[in-house]
């Protein structure tokens, strides 16, 4: 832990380095810095005996969409550069197996595949149900729970759907963690040099870049899946929490997407949220949407904040 501690002010610009996921935009606000100006001492005093060791370090920073760990990860990479502590900011979000584009694709897939395969399994598939589903699936409501109130059949279709989305969000299916377990074992391995996979929208947007770690100390990871059980090598974990509904506010002020309000983006925010926070008994650091640092216990009742 360090003492009292202020953070550095930013370049005038205020632009820092970000993480290396071409597409992100890091946008930093007033919220983002509480929580890193929370979060630092924490951390540093967690990371410290390790490089004193000479052991390098894995750092994650992640929680739900769009609940700032691109610009709270930038900024605790500025604050340990700042410190002589070299940092590289590392995007998760470029070892997906699939381009956005065609993953999103990918999900209403395997969503629309199980909820078609639950009607026949329940004995409720119907040719008329069916005229009835892709008029909703091309206006994207399949997965909307209100037509299951005049459509009694349809809870079965989305239960069945969404079981079929909660075994492919997050896990080696969605996600190639070979890769980038690989990456960080080199890493902790003392590796000079590590090639980084890079990803836009569009499958013509991808390719490598050699990057120089012979001075990083510290690789911080910010992803969502920054925690996930099939990650291997991250030191300390550091959740960003909030609440779905934080988390959908968060995501349409930075408009990720032109769906962002669709009851099938809401699915995947809830199924997210669901195993972000069924990870966060290994989290190191926990910090809450209003800059609070709170133990497991006080997230799991959302109760009164502890100390900044």
């Amino acid at each position: 832990m360090i003492g009292p501690w202020y953070p550095p002010a930013l370049p005038e610009s205020g632009k820092i380095p970000g993480g290396d996921m071409p597409s992100d935009k890091v946008l930093i606000g007033p919220a983002h810095l509480a929580k890193a100006k929370a979060v630092f001492p924490a951390l540093f005093g967690l990371v410290s005996p390790r490089l004193s060791g000479g052991e390098r370090t894995v750092v994650s920073v992640h929680g739900g969409s769009g609940v700032g760990k691109s610009e709270v990860g930038a900024l605790l990479g500025y604050y340990l550069n700042q410190l002589g502590i070299g940092t590289y900011v590392l995007s998760g979000d470029n070892y997906p197996h699939r381009v956005p584009h065609d993953n999103d694709h990918e999900r209403a897939l395997i969503y629309r595949e199980w909820g078609l395969k639950g009607l026949v399994s329940a004995g409720e598939y119907r040719p008329e149900r069916n005229q009835h589903l892709l008029e909703w699936q091309t206006e994207d409501r399949d997965s909307d729970p209100r037509l299951a109130e005049s459509n009694p059949w349809m809870e079965v279709y989305q239960t069945a759907g969404r079981r079929g989305l909660e075994g492919y969000l997050g896990g080696p299916a969605e996600i190639d963690y070979e890769e980038i377990n690989r990456i960080l074992a080199a890493f902790h391995g003392g590796a000079s040099s590590l090639m980084l996979r890079r990803m836009g929208r569009e499958v013509s947007d991808l390719w490598y870049d050699s990057v120089d770690v012979s001075m990083t100390k510290v690789l911080l990871v910010e992803w969502t899946h920054g925690n996930s059980r099939f990650l291997k090598g991250v030191n300390v974990p550091i959740l960003l929490h909030s609440t779905p509904a934080e988390t959908m506010e968060h995501r349409r002020q930075r408009n990720r997407d032109s769906a962002v309000t669709s009851a099938f983006t809401t699915l995947v925010l809830e199924i997210e949220q669901h195993q972000i926070l069924s990870q966060a008994k290994a989290a190191k650091i926990i910090v809450t949407n209003s800059a609070f640092l709170v133990t497991l216990d006080q997230l799991g009742g959302f109760a009164t904040p502890g100390t900044h």
